[in-house]
């Protein structure tokens, strides 16, 4: 009898605790301070060093910190090492650091929520986003708060040797340029967003970028480089493996000389798009090249006996009386030989409807002469005087022939209205745009 007593009074001394057990409440860690120092590369940070490919760090750089799947918080450099919050970090576990260029903005990430992130590390032109990852020396312990760690790159520092006529910043195609970072498996995965462009400081020389890892190219293509502000193009060389922790100091020549015809919109009627500068030219006010109407390069000398359709006195090989030509046809307009079948030389209508559906400011844009015509819509383009190579005042051909077969129409700049010359003059062009 004892004996049954003494079990039951333990059976029911074990439920007693079972149940307060039950009934204490489950606590969390919360949100915890830490601070982080980083081994071998400590101290503060200007840059990149491109002398060595080392990476320090300056007042103000974030790390990323993540435990149990999750972001929980982020630390902050103050000189001396990293020092920040996080919430809920997992006892036991280490915690994963993420350095990601100060690329992701805080406000994008949730700590003990947000389970991965993406990086896009294409504008290169103010700083180089430095991609790093590694997980704590140490385990997590409630009575921890300095932690240590090597952060390793994740991604690879470049050297391209850019030749350019471009002041804009220079963009190279084809890369990878964005980076997802996987909290539950603490991982960084490469990809490319858009046409993986990767834009580096205007200029030419050396220009460092950091490169995320990625397979072996050849050469590009006519526009895998380009500037900016396209307003020129060219190529980058071919590029080897780019790996984890590379460095690669040989250079990549990439190189953008070749000028795009730009063109602005000034409201007209017509819809018809005028170029930015004039044929020959790579800035409004520069003067550009002079053409014989009808001839598609430029020349020394202009005269009848040079023209490329003269037969004679007042007698030419084409448009002319026989052919009833009165315009010019497509090879034999400079505009279209030299920037494409997307442009062409104005006709007499276009130049008309330019004097009359514009306001003319003479003016002066970096120290030339010229007109300013401003449309409706508040955009406007500058026309040189190029007197000082045609011997007439800011005279631009058109691409029609006058009442005359010996000579064609011209627009002159001060006259604001059409005038007539002899066909083999040596006048400006500034083309049009053709709608696509």
């Amino acid at each position: 009898m004892k004996t049954t007593k003494t079990l039951l009074l333990a059976l029911l001394c074990l439920a007693i605790m079972t149940q307060c057990k039950k009934e204490q409440p489950t606590t969390e860690v919360g949100t915890v301070a830490i601070s982080l120092t980083l081994n071998g590369d400590g101290g503060t940070r200007v840059e990149v060093n491109t002398g060595t490919g080392a990476v320090t760090y300056q007042p103000g750089d974030v790390i990323y910190v993540a435990s149990g799947g999750k972001y929980i918080g982020t630390l902050q450099n103050n000189g001396t090492n990293f020092n920040g919050n996080i919430t809920n970090p997992v006892v036991g576990q280490p915690l994963h650091f993420f350095f990601l260029g100060n690329k992701v903005p805080l406000e994008d990430l949730v700590a003990g929520a947000t389970e991965s992130c993406s990086v896009l590390i294409g504008n290169q032109k103010d700083g180089l986003p430095v991609i790093e990852y590694a997980p704590s020396n140490e385990t997590y312990s409630a009575t921890t708060s300095a932690y240590t760690a090597m952060l390793l790159n994740k991604c690879a520092l470049v050297k391209f040797n850019v030749t350019t006529t471009s002041e804009a910043p220079i963009c190279i195609t084809g890369m990878k340029n964005k980076v997802t970072v996987d909290f539950a498996t603490n991982t960084l995965t490469p990809s490319m967003e858009g046409e993986g462009v990767i834009t580096l400081p205007a200029g030419e020389g050396e220009k460092w970028a950091i490169l995320l890892p990625q397979g072996a190219m050849e050469a590009g293509a006519e526009g895998t480089a380009y500037s900016e502000d396209g307003g020129w193009t060219g190529s980058r060389s071919a590029m080897p493996n780019i790996v984890e922790n590379g460095y690669l100091v040989s250079g990549i020549a990439v190189n953008v000389s070749t000028y795009v015809p730009q063109y602005v919109n000034l409201g007209l009627p017509s819809g018809t798009l005028w170029a930015t500068c004039n044929l020959g030219a790579t800035t409004p006010e520069g003067f550009g090249d002079c053409f014989a109407w009808g001839e598609t390069e430029t020349k020394t000398e202009f005269t009848e006996s040079t023209y490329r359709f003269y037969n004679g006195p007042g007698s030419y090989t084409k448009y002319n009386t026989s052919d009833g030509l009165t315009q010019l046809q497509p090879e034999d307009d400079a505009a279209t030989a030299n920037w494409g079948s997307q442009w062409r030389m104005p006709t007499s209508a276009e130049w008309q409807e330019l004097i009359g559906q514009t306001v003319q400011l003479y003016t002066t844009l970096n120290g030339v002469n010229g007109m300013l015509c401003t449309g409706r819509n508040g955009n406007s383009v500058f026309f040189p005087d190029t007197s000082r190579i045609t011997g007439l005042y800011g005279a631009y051909w058109s691409n029609k022939l006058s009442t005359s077969v010996s000579s064609a129409y011209f627009y002159l700049l001060m006259g604001e209205e059409l005038y007539e010359t002899t066909r083999s003059d040596g006048l400006s062009i500034r083309p049009v745009h053709v709608a696509e």
